[in-house]
């Protein structure tokens, strides 16, 4: 009979559990929220956990909820958002609401 070490044995266990969250619906739904946030805000806003934003007036989308509640950001992404951040416009888009759903839950997943 072989004897596994117990490290080796829990390292398999650990990617197991990493392997299995990466497939569940709340990190497609994350994933689907990130990429929605850099295709359309990418080249403004830090969209990720980390780093400064393109613009200096864009906020990083981490620090989003020290601004405004993420629920208020509900209505304006289903009519389109239509600001600028002093010299530079956002692009005018419109989600959907599975795509606002998305959206939503990544940047809640980010906040700081």
């Amino acid at each position: 009979m072989r004897r596994f070490a117990p490290l080796a044995v829990a390292s398999c266990l650990l990617f197991a559990v990493d392997v299995a969250r990466a497939k569940s619906p709340e990190a497609s739904l994350l994933n689907r929220g990130r990429a929605i946030a850099q295709q359309n805000c990418g080249r403004c806003h830090a969209v990720g956990a980390k780093g400064d934003s393109a613009n200096p007036k864009s906020p990083p989308f981490r620090l989003l909820a020290r601004k405004y509640p993420l629920s208020n950001l509900e209505e304006a992404l289903a009519e389109g958002i239509v600001v600028g951040h002093e010299g530079l416009e956002m692009p005018q888009f419109r989600l959907s609401v599975a795509q606002i759903e998305a959206l939503l839950a990544y940047l809640k997943s980010i906040q700081r």
